[in-house]
């Protein structure tokens, strides 16, 4: 790649986190944007700068030093859960939007045109507003593509979902020139759409970097897991689509048939989604699930990272899925999995993980008897698989976005 001086300058969106500034953990989107903020400093901090829509609805560039300010304080929050009190949150809120409220950057008319990077899907369902972006900046348009699946399964969608979903995929590929996909799954389920839209941008496939690593500071697991019992842990928003109702309906036959104090506890993180009330009236009214399945809501990045490595696995038992960065983040405590066998879940873990059909009752609670045990064998076949293994990393995400960039420049 040529020097970094001959290169357009990079403007990352950054709307998204601004967008979430109250809220005290983060999605896997949130995530996105923020390691694509981290990736860029570190690799080309000279051609980078920020814009963002605010939240008070203005468009503009943002300061650097705020910036920077405002991603150190965002996962410090993320990192401990939140904020001390509902003062410290709006304090915290106040002095963040006011230091990164938009500005008007002067553009050198002589200067390549720059690139406009967002990781995030916000503002995708108003493409006006990213029209005025790209003409107001005479910029390029890149962007992430998390998954189509309000698309290829509305089903699990909110009401409404397939069609917002659709004005955003739409938005995206008439104005990119560029997409960065999250797996070649999902680069073959936008394919088609470049067809109907009639416009192929250039398109690149760059796996997700791993978040949590190993707490090394002693941060002790959540008290669910104090009693010693062993364990299973679920990770993602409880929705139709994750599958939650599958292990609840297999820990009530095993606390019915062997006693709650007699099997390993399963352990749900994630907030409550949509369209869930049958997972919702299993956790809070089964009485053969007291005990024996703890809901944990949203823990912390350190909460998160004391509690796996001392599970017996991750359970992923989606329908569908755009990547697998709760895959990902397992493998790289060493820590088993079980998942369905969907494809993008196949490029997340790779010939590690113990694959099943999402369907298979049977067959999930012999691989959970299995892993639940000392001498488990699919445990030593991960093992011994991971050897071989290399999680995917945020470097490589960034440096496969600077290949893209540089293709559109020749």
């Amino acid at each position: 790649m040529p020097a970094s001086g001959s290169e357009p300058e990079i403007i990352l969106d950054l709307s998204r986190l601004l967008s979430r500034v109250l809220h005290a953990t983060p999605t896997g989107v949130d995530r996105c944007e923020m390691a694509y903020a981290r990736g860029l400093l570190a690799a080309v901090p000279e051609r980078l700068r920020f814009a963002a829509v605010h939240p008070t609805g203005l468009y503009g560039c943002i300061p650097t030093d705020a910036v920077l300010r405002f991603l150190d304080a965002t996962e410090e929050r993320w990192d401990h859960k939140g904020f001390g009190s509902i003062w410290e949150m709006r304090r915290f809120a106040t002095g963040a939007l006011a230091a990164l409220r938009p500005r008007v950057h002067r553009r050198d008319p002589s200067a390549p045109r720059p690139f406009y990077v967002q990781a995030s899907p916000n503002n995708l369902t108003r493409p006006d507003l990213i029209a005025k972006i790209l003409k107001r900046e005479q910029a390029r348009f890149i962007c992430l593509v998390h998954d189509l699946i309000p698309l290829q399964y509305p089903e699990y969608a909110r009401p409404g979902g397939a069609a917002q979903h659709e004005v955003r995929i739409r938005a995206i590929l008439n104005h990119a020139e560029g997409v960065v996909c999250n797996s070649q799954a999902t680069l073959d389920a936008l394919t088609p759409w470049m067809d109907v839209v009639g416009r192929h941008p250039e398109a690149a496939v760059a796996h997700l970097g791993t978040h949590l690593h190993r707490a090394a500071d002693g941060t002790a697991p959540p008290i669910c897991v104090a009693d010693g019992r062993p364990y299973f842990v679920c990770i993602g928003t409880i929705e139709p689509r994750k599958n939650h109702l599958l292990l609840l309906n297999l820990w009530r036959r095993m606390s019915e048939e062997r006693g709650s104090a007699n099997i390993p506890k399963l352990i749900i993180v994630g907030r409550r989604g949509w369209e869930n009330e049958q997972v919702v009236d299993m956790l809070e009214r089964c009485p053969a699930l007291k005990g024996c399945v703890e809901e944990q809501g949203r823990l912390s990045d350190r909460e998160v990272a004391a509690l796996l490595p001392g599970a017996c696995a991750l359970l992923m038992p989606s329908f569908a899925e755009g990547y697998g960065m709760p895959v990902t983040e397992a493998l790289a405590m060493s820590v088993p999995v079980v998942c369905s066998d969907l494809p993008a879940l196949h490029e997340a873990g790779g010939g590690v993980p113990d694959y099943q059909d999402p369907l298979d009752g049977p067959a999930w609670l012999k691989a959970i008897d299995d892993l639940a045990s000392i001498n488990s064998a699919i445990r030593e076949k991960q093992i011994a698989a991971l050897r071989s293994w290399q999680s995917s990393r945020w470097a490589a995400h960034i440096a496969k976005l600077l290949e893209l960039l540089h293709r559109l420049t020749l």
